[in-house]
């Protein structure tokens, strides 16, 4: 068998604590598909004295992330600090500067410098992993960057993130408004204190950016995704869904186009005959189209100590194996110019709810503006109208929902459309906008 493969291990929190403790509970069965021991020699985290539930007395601790990452005592690297710079960026540099093999679950980090430290582990002969970042414990840069590697990928598009998923689940199963679906979120450890990160889709453009190049050979820009979270979504967008046979899910969705590569997370309409639309709570889960194999898709939970902790476990056994492939696919220098794309049709048109003032010439207005844009209303529904005019007590001008359905067409389209019917005073507040998906 060969010398032990050494690993030094940087954040020791709940990720962190499960790696340490599976590859101790696993320690046999892994040298035995490995044809390696795995051993962790050095740790590096804030706080020492901290009940982790493990015993880390053996271990060589090391007063920061980067005295850790360049130690003669260990081989590979695993970040687990997080971060798109501070001292998850300076010890990831200075661990493939030294010549080690780096295994991280940090999206951030490779959102923002993934090409340049691809470059640094080209040069270095090392490997640079990072199958926990991109999907937790879902097998998904595997799969894209070797098995599917045949195949030439025209999307991909997926639920990223476990929190909005659990939110929007229990908005449409207990009919409970957002805030509640949020508090108890975070009462139960899947949202944080502060939720932003998740709720407004930074979390899930992270991930799709790096599934991104690996799915079209592009470089990452994480700065061309069209960005937009799930605060505004209310029970009545949920409730309206149902009933149009839709469930609203925050996509992260990217493909190819004639005139570039096309990226955006939003809350989308996904029909509930979709694969898509039956994942609920925290799972995700990640849809690939590839010309030969066809639609595949992968399933399970994105997060958690134990989830994330078997990802970093899958890069490490191959480093132990001697597996080496390129960081995103293929060598840096071959990875094409990020080039965005044009507004594009969307197969299923839109969802616009609005709040139209009951007066004489309102819809008629609306109607007009949509046709001046070239926008075609598939159907128009008035929900919960609670008076006719002319009933004694009637305020005829009082705001009414409706729902208009479109046809395909651009989204510069209905953003034009909908600004301008702002201005007209014919409805009140802001208009709604939920893509609808024809998913597969």
């Amino acid at each position: 068998m060969k010398v032990d493969l050494r690993v030094g291990v940087a954040g020791l929190g709940t990720v962190g604590a499960s790696l340490v403790r599976l590859l101790r509970q696993k320690s046999d069965s892994f040298a035995a598909r490995c044809g390696r021991k795995v051993v962790v020699t050095g740790v590096a985290a804030r706080d020492r004295s901290r009940d982790r539930g493990i015993d880390l007395s053996q271990l060589t601790w090391h007063d920061t992330a980067t005295a850790l990452a360049v130690s003669p005592d260990i081989d590979v690297f695993v970040e687990l600090i997080g971060g798109d710079s501070g001292a998850a960026e300076d010890s990831v540099r200075a661990a493939l500067a030294a010549g080690k093999h780096v295994v991280t679950a940090n999206k951030a980090l490779l959102a923002r410098h993934g090409v340049a430290l691809a470059r640094l582990a080209e040069e270095n002969g090392v490997s640079l992993s990072f199958e926990a970042a991109a999907a937790g414990g879902i097998p998904v840069v595997k799969t894209m960057r070797e098995a599917l590697a045949g195949n030439d990928i025209s999307r991909i598009y997926g639920i990223l993130n476990g929190t909005c998923n659990y939110i929007l689940t229990r908005m449409e199963q207990d009919g409970l408004d957002f805030s509640d679906c949020l508090a108890d979120a975070q009462r139960l450890g899947y949202a944080e204190a502060d939720p932003t990160f998740d709720i407004e889709g930074f979390d899930t453009a992270h991930k799709l950016a790096i599934l991104t190049s690996l799915a079209f050979g592009c470089e990452i820009d994480v700065d061309a995704i069209y960005l937009e979270g799930i605060t505004s979504i209310t029970r009545a967008d949920i409730e309206a869904a149902s009933e149009l046979g839709y469930r609203i899910k925050l996509l992260g969705v990217a493909q190819r186009t004639e005139s570039g590569i096309e990226q955006r997370v939003h809350p989308t309409m996904v029909p509930r005959a979709s694969a898509i639309a039956r994942i609920d709570g925290v799972l995700n889960a990640v849809a690939i189209d590839g010309d030969a194999v066809g639609e595949v898709v992968l399933v399970g939970p994105g997060a958690g100590g134990n989830a994330t902790a078997s990802a970093v476990l899958g890069d490490i056994s191959d480093i132990a194996r001697g597996i080496h492939v390129p960081t995103l696919g293929r060598p840096v220098e071959e990875l094409s110019p990020y080039r965005a794309a044009r507004m594009r049709l969307h197969e299923g048109g839109y969802y616009i709810r609005l709040a139209v003032y009951d007066r004489p010439g309102a819809f008629a207005e609306i109607a007009r503006i949509m046709a001046v844009e070239g926008i075609s209303l598939e159907s128009i529904v008035q929900r919960d109208r609670t008076r006719k005019s002319g009933e004694a007590g009637a305020h005829t001008d009082a705001p009414q929902p409706v729902i208009l359905i479109t046809y395909e067409t651009t989204e510069a389209a209905v953003k034009r459309a909908l600004a301008t019917i702002s201005e007209q005073n014919v409805v009140a507040g802001t208009p709604q906008m939920i893509r609808i998906e024809k998913l597969g």
